[in-house]
């Protein structure tokens, strides 16, 4: 028997963009390279289709074509605010149908069918009809439901109306009297407290922005807070977090919690032993030590746990349970099951979020549900603090937070969510000049079909949680709403293919919830990315990421800063980078060929990145802003000084460069070799900066007002 054959590669081809998979893509240098047949077949594997032999893919492309004919209704539709929408209704040929929308009020709005012929179709061997029914455009903002019924046949799907774009950019100047406002971006791990446990938390946030807000600022951006592990050791990495739904209790302030006041005297006692012992950490300058402070928390807050709330505390939880629902009643699942499997391994055995074991286990465990549970809403009390400080420490915005590209592969949402995951692909970035063999980020891809089957509702919970207390959201690769990278598992990160989104349901639905929020919008929209994508993203009202190093004219030389984009964050370095004290002085350099990461001579890595960084601070020099000679302060003014003449709307100051640091707090490329997302807040000598301090350093408060002034000129 002759084996079947396989597929020609226009045949996959064929099927990958029936399937929304990139074939090709345009390589950093602006090369044209094609997918290989291999990665098509591995990546419609992932997204369930059967690509493998010649039969399979003839198979699969009629299946893919009859595929939404066989559904009554589309299982999502997202419509912009008062745009003219019609959707297809599909029932056996020449059947009668009704639609009509039930708005989140509960009002009945009726769909009119229009004259549209659309030829019949046979499928699965029924003659079927399409009708086009249009959508009332005076359907107010929010999530809906339409309803169709065919001839006694109900079905139900989910509709959105979503702004045409976000407009709390817009209003910014109204809000904060400025046309143009700066705000410090911090890694708030790293920014301690006299108080702190060793890592910084969110009552360090509040004190940060109180300090901020006092000194001009209007914004306070941070590090994802998205919880990891639910006991030690925990991953350090905020953009590899466990679920990007719900919070790190890491970051609880234990004194700030009501129910220490009502601890008995044994238990006071071993809360102080624990917050001695933790302080102890706040003068290490080489490390955060993350999990020894989590693991004193965690002893605290099960003292603190067994503490009777009052019965007012105690409605105000269960509100907290109702508002987040079963969501929330998963993740604390998936907590008590993690901290048993220490235990019994086993117990993960064909384990999911639904079903007759996990149902024994939610009973079982019960208690430890509930802790967890009262540790989201514990967080949830600090955060609305921590921006009710901002604000009332005159900042228009507050505290803008970060939202990770993914979650890790073994995390809470990779199990509750698996039905819209895929499993069999992670998320990366193709090769370019930074990384020549790609990256893959490990993280498991929304699955774009079954996430529009199941309403956008995981995407749209992550949104409200993470704005629930925010005046701001940071998009963390926001071209990943358009396109991402899928690395087949396995196979080499730079043998992947692009697989696309619904931008207009993603980002509209992003548009909606931001809206609702006041929040503000910025998108990281840096790296490899289709021409138009950053018009797409302004026209919605969502702001950009401008980084002084990156931006360049046509001519490759660097770009003026009055050229940059108004609707964007602009910065002088970021995360990825080196402080600027460090960036300047080649720390980056010393540190890649002390680890061997370097490709080429030690040498020829600094000629080349003083080159860079001489084209830059050339337009300084030019403009009079550096003397001769200047020290590390002056050249760190001076660049801020030289991004002050963009006209961003919003103008970070990175916290490391305020006190002096040079330290990197991640190197690509690196695991246990160095201290990723753990380095500490320290000065240009190597001394730690508590946040207290901030309001009196120097360094600091000079580099604030040097920008409060240029902003204001």
């Amino acid at each position: 028997m002759s084996e079947p054959a396989a597929p020609s590669l226009e045949q996959l081809q064929a099927l990958a963009r029936a399937h929304g998979v990139g074939v090709d893509f345009y390589g950093f240098y602006g090369d044209l390279q094609q997918v290989s047949a291999e990665t098509l077949t591995r990546v419609l594997g992932a997204l369930g289709v059967d690509a493998t032999t010649e039969d399979a893919c003839a198979a699969a492309l009629i299946d893919r074509a009859d595929h939404s004919w066989r559904q009554l209704l589309p299982p999502t539709v997202v419509m912009r605010e008062g745009q003219p929408t019609s959707i297809p209704v599909h029932v056996r040929h020449g059947e009668p149908v009704q639609v009509w929308v039930t708005d989140e009020w509960g009002r009945d709005w009726p769909a009119y069918q229009g004259p549209q012929w659309v030829e019949p179709r046979t499928v699965d061997g029924e003659l079927l009809g399409e009708a086009t029914f249009w959508l009332p455009p005076e359907l107010p903002l929010g999530w809906h439901r339409i309803h169709a019924d065919a001839s006694g046949r109900r079905v139900t799907s989910t509709l959105v109306v979503v702004p045409h774009r976000v407009t709390t950019g817009d209003t910014l100047p109204e809000r904060t009297g400025r046309q143009r406002t700066w705000g410090l971006m911090a890694q708030l791990y790293s920014v301690r407290g006299r108080r702190s446990w060793g890592v910084g938390d969110i009552e360090d946030l509040a004190d940060l922005a109180a300090i901020a807000g006092d000194a001009g600022a209007d914004w306070v951006l941070v590090n994802p807070l998205h919880a990891a592990e639910p006991t030690p050791p925990m991953e350090a990495s905020p953009y590899l977090p466990a679920t990007r739904r719900f919070f790190s209790p890491l970051y609880l302030r234990i004194e700030a919690i009501p129910e220490v006041a009502l601890l008995d005297t044994s238990a006071r006692r071993e809360l102080a032993r624990l917050a001695k012992t933790a302080r102890d950490g706040n003068t290490n300058a080489d490390e955060v030590p993350r999990d020894a402070a989590y693991a004193a928390k965690l002893a605290a807050l099960e003292l603190i746990h067994a503490v009777p709330l009052s019965p007012g505390r105690a409605r105000r939880l269960q509100a907290f349970r109702e508002w987040h629902g079963a969501g929330l009643a998963d993740f604390a699942l998936w907590c008590a099951v993690r901290e048993h499997a220490e235990e019994d391994a086993a117990i993960w055995d064909e384990l999911t979020p639904h079903g007759v074991r996990s149902d024994a286990l939610r009973e079982r465990l019960a208690h430890r549900i509930d802790f967890h549970v009262w540790l989201q809403w514990l967080i949830d009390e600090q955060l609305e603090s921590a921006q009710r400080t901002a604000r009332q420490a005159g900042m228009g915005v507050g505290i803008v937070h970060d939202l990770a590209v993914g979650v890790h592969p073994a995390g809470s949402d990779s199990w509750v969510l698996q039905d819209v995951l895929t499993a069999d692909a992670e998320v990366g970035a193709p090769p370019d000049m930074y990384n020549q063999q790609g990256q893959n980020w490990s993280q498991p891809p929304w699955h774009p079909g079954r996430l529009a089957e199941a309403g956008y509702a995981p995407f749209r919970d992550m949104l409200r949680t993470i704005l629930r207390h925010a005046g701001g959201i940071r998009v963390d690769h926001v071209l990943g709403l358009f396109r991402l990278w899928w690395v087949p598992k396995g196979m080499p990160a730079d043998q992947g293919a692009y697989v696309y989104y619904d931008h207009e349901a993603l980002v509209g639905i992003l548009c909606l919830e931001a809206q609702r929020a006041g929040a503000l919008v910025v998108g990281e929209d840096l790296g490899t990315f289709e021409p138009w994508v950053r018009d797409y993203l302004a026209a919605r009202g969502l702001l950009g990421t401008s980084i002084l190093w990156f931006e360049y004219a046509a001519d490759k030389s660097p770009l003026a800063p009055e050229a940059y984009r108004r609707g964007c964050l602009a910065s002088v370095n970021t995360h990825d980078l080196p402080p600027t004290a460090g960036y300047l002085v080649g720390e980056h350099i010393v540190l890649r060929d002390r680890l061997g990461l370097l490709t080429r001579s030690v040498d020829e890595e600094r000629a080349h990145d003083r080159a860079e960084q001489e084209r830059v601070l050339d337009l300084a020099r030019h403009r009079g802003l550096l003397p001769d000679q200047p020290t590390e302060q002056q050249t760190v003014e001076a660049l801020y000084r030289l991004l002050a003449a963009a006209p961003s709307m919003l103008q970070g100051v990175a916290l490391v460069d305020a006190v002096g640091e040079r330290r990197i707090q991640n190197q690509p490329g690196t695991d246990k070799e160095y201290p990723n997302w753990k380095i500490p807040l320290a000065d240009a000598a190597g001394q730690v900066v508590l946040v207290e301090d901030l309001a009196t350093h120097q360094r600091a408060q000079s580099l604030f007002r040097v920008v409060r002034e240029a902003l204001s000129e």
